[in-house]
């Protein structure tokens, strides 16, 4: 069979089998659940300083729907399995398939062995129009628990860090600051022990497979985790693609607020000899305050430090191509960030969020205001706006080459999106 059909057998075999979930249901041994998503949004690229009006890029449309199943089978008192499955069918402009510049939490990571074709509709190697259906099996793993260690193994989620818009130590399977759907984490393919070593101490250990099972596509990790006079302190080491990451992660109380501080110090090509390039380190650190008041507002403001990024905007696509941006999980180009977010509940069934991140150097802003409804029990609307502002990106010529984009600020350089929500929890 070929690996479009092995999918296909593979999708209709799973949905039989949550179809015959409430029969064994009845035993007690099988959890089911899950939601639905729609989100529905209008795309406004960045205008192009140098060119006229009729020339710019028009607004685009975009509608994704995403169905997701989990499931949980408790095989013993001692082993879990757990399955998740996403079912995404999308209308959009077919220049989205190709750039994916909106993650909705379907994008397959690389730290995978082996996966499914991603693409159910169209057929693999056929042209995507306007209408695609997106498959992920996002959860494949059994639990053993031990009186020593609860084991890990198969397909899940691994991810780390206390900060609360940039996480300078997950690696893996990161979340971009402007991502819509952060719900579940992308999973990964991987082996883990964590250990309780105390009281709010744990070493967490594992090893989590590249594609085709390849050393060079791979990742391994040891974290220890301590709970030290009122302060929560992770120690972190990740091996990721021949890379070398040592981490820190504090979190404490100081006054009525929370403090944490979480930084990452990648050593490039440290586990080849023929790829290391000491110029190419760097380090990222995130550190920031949050605080709730006693009216439901909620309110935070996070330092974030970049030093693989560049100091000045025309040089922000000159180093993309590298390591620290292909393989680093690191995305934003410039050096230091301020992001302070809000959250108020302005009714019991009514929230209202803000959140920004500024470019200091450039200067630069991406805001993301947005508004969210309970209409019943477990049934939510949503709806916001992502805007950016600053100097737009510009057609240049430079010595006989051209013409090239050409940013002159980062957040200006982002498109603008308005989307609406409606999710539904089962």
């Amino acid at each position: 069979m070929t690996k479009i059909k092995l999918s296909t057998l593979f999708t209709i075999t799973f949905v039989c089998f949550l179809c015959l979930t409430p029969l064994l249901q009845a035993f007690g041994r099988i959890s089911v659940g899950g939601y639905f998503k729609n989100y529905s949004l209008a795309l406004d690229q960045p205008k192009i300083a140098n060119l006229p009006e009729n020339n710019q890029q028009p607004i685009q449309g975009l509608v994704t729907n995403r169905l997701r199943l989990n499931l949980s089978d408790s095989i013993s008192h001692k082993i879990i399995l757990t399955l998740a499955y996403d079912f995404s069918p999308r209308v959009q402009d077919k220049s989205l398939f190709d750039r994916q510049e909106l993650n909705l939490g379907l994008k397959a990571q690389g730290y995978r062995a082996a996966d499914l074709d991603s693409r159910l509709f169209p057929a693999a190697g056929d042209s995507v129009s306007s209408f695609a259906i997106l498959q992920n099996l996002d959860r494949a793993s059994l639990t053993f628990t031990t009186h020593l260690a609860d084991i890990y193994v198969g397909r899940q989620a691994i991810a780390w860090g206390s900060a609360r818009v940039i996480n300078p130590t997950d690696v893996l399977t990161p979340f971009a600051f402007n991502q819509l759907d952060v719900e579940d984490r992308i999973g990964v393919d991987a082996v883990r022990f964590r250990i309780p070593t105390g009281r709010m101490s744990e070493l967490d250990a594992g090893y989590v497979f590249g594609h085709d099972f390849k050393f060079k596509n791979s990742a391994f990790f040891l974290r220890t985790k301590l709970h030290y006079h009122d302060n929560d302190v992770s120690f972190l080491t990740v091996a990721f693609r021949e890379n070398l990451l040592a981490g820190l992660d504090l979190t404490r109380s100081i006054g009525g607020a929370g403090f944490w501080l979480e930084s990452a110090y990648v050593l490039v090509g440290a586990l080849n000899s023929d790829l290391r390039d000491q110029d190419q380190d760097y380090l990222r650190s995130s550190l920031g305050l949050d605080y709730s008041l006693r009216n439901g507002t909620y309110l935070f403001v996070e330092y974030h430090f970049n030093q693989a990024g560049a100091v000045k905007p025309e040089d922000y696509l000159a180093d993309t191509d590298k390591t620290t941006y292909q393989e680093g999980s690191v995305y934003l180009l410039g050096n230091h960030y301020l992001a302070p977010g809000i959250s108020y509940q302005i009714t019991p069934l009514i929230t209202l969020t803000g959140q920004a991140l500024i470019n200091l150097t450039d200067p630069s802003i991406f805001v993301m205001p947005q508004t969210e409804y309970n209409l019943a029990e477990d049934i939510y609307l949503s709806a916001g706006i992502y805007l950016g502002w600053g100097r737009n990106p510009e057609y240049s010529v430079s010595d006989g080459y051209g013409p090239f984009l050409r940013l002159r600020s980062e957040f200006g350089g982002y498109p603008d999106f308005y989307f609406i929500s409606f999710r539904i929890y089962f």
